[in-house]
């Protein structure tokens, strides 16, 4: 599948698929509600603790409610495929018009697209995944290049002087995260090193501190979502090393916002996530309607966020946009 090129926040006018959606959307989405509304269920893998789902829920939410449609959200407690599987599974059994997923883990989830096309059921995968849930019969993803992102943040580490560094992965397992460190790892040409954590904010402190102390040559650390850079910035401020290292994360927050501001963190990586949950179910709903759809995925990301233009995303993610 081709894939989009990455580009610097924000995107560049009709230049970018995902940018051109959103304009065209934006003028034409209000005459799409259609009097018979469908519904649709969105399954992830995003623990209620991680914002960034908040936001992707937000995003299909404010679809549905503009086109007249359902949106049915489901997700696990904690990231766990096999409860995650069981909601797929679940929804596939209510059979709805259509099915957003967060395609995480092959091994899982892989049968769970193939028995909803079997039965007739349209799936649009976000987040993770697309190239392997093509296989088994999803229509389109939504999302970004995780590998190709996670290069894109050690390039722009190295161009920053860093010559080696750490990427803190919170779900090892979860094949995009993992695809978020291996490209990290290859754009340091093996330079680097990855350590894994839980979703706990104390542990994961704890790990990152006791990491560093013991690996002194690292200069850089990425972590791969919002839910760990919390405890990295509090980490660098307990041991007084805020500005020492280079530090930058996936995903965006208010929280993250200011600590770009704030000079805590260099830079983010910003996948759109609002666009993650918002397309599809537009996709889906033409695709129910009329059988319109886009002829290949759709990029999100990656762009970057640094202390530069913070500001003029944080109004966004207030209201849970960004």
């Amino acid at each position: 599948m081709r894939r989009r090129n990455r580009f610097d926040f924000p995107p560049a006018g009709g230049k970018r698929l995902a940018a051109a959606l959103v304009t065209a959307l934006g003028l034409l989405v209000s005459g799409l509600a259609h009097a018979e509304g469908h519904r649709f269920v969105m399954v992830t893998h995003g623990v209620p603790s991680d914002p960034f789902w908040t936001v992707v829920k937000n995003g299909a939410d404010a679809a549905a409610h503009t086109l007249g449609d359902t949106l049915e959200y489901r997700a696990p407690s904690t990231f766990d495929m096999a409860k995650m599987q069981q909601l797929a599974e679940a929804a596939i059994a209510s059979d709805p018009d259509g099915l957003i997923l967060s395609f995480t883990d092959e091994s899982a989830l892989g049968k769970v697209v193939q028995n909803a096309t079997d039965r007739g059921i349209p799936v649009i995968t976000i987040n993770s995944g697309g190239d392997a849930a093509a296989k088994y019969g999803a229509l389109l993803h939504v999302g970004q290049s995780e590998y190709a992102a996670g290069k894109a943040a050690a390039e722009r580490m190295r161009k920053m002087g860093v010559e080696k560094g750490l990427c803190v992965n919170h779900e090892q397992g979860n094949q995009g995260l993992d695809q978020r460190c291996d490209g990290f790892i290859d754009g340091f040409d093996g330079n680097a090193e990855q350590l894994a954590t839980s979703y706990d904010p104390t542990e994961i402190r704890n790990a990152i501190v006791a990491y560093l102390n013991q690996h002194r040559d690292i200069k850089g650390v990425l972590t791969l979502g919002a839910v760990t850079a919390g405890p990295l910035i509090q980490a660098m401020r307990d041991e007084g090393a805020t500005g020492k290292l280079t530090l930058a994360t996936f995903d965006l927050s208010p929280a993250i916002l200011l600590a770009l501001q704030q000079g805590a963190l260099d830079f983010a990586i910003d996948q759109q996530q609002y666009l993650q949950g918002y397309l599809p179910v537009v996709f889906l709903d033409q695709y129910v309607e009329h059988g319109l759809l886009p002829a290949d995925d759709v990029a999100t990301g990656p762009g970057f966020v640094t202390k530069e233009n913070a500001a003029r995303v944080m109004e966004l993610s207030r209201r849970g946009i960004r």
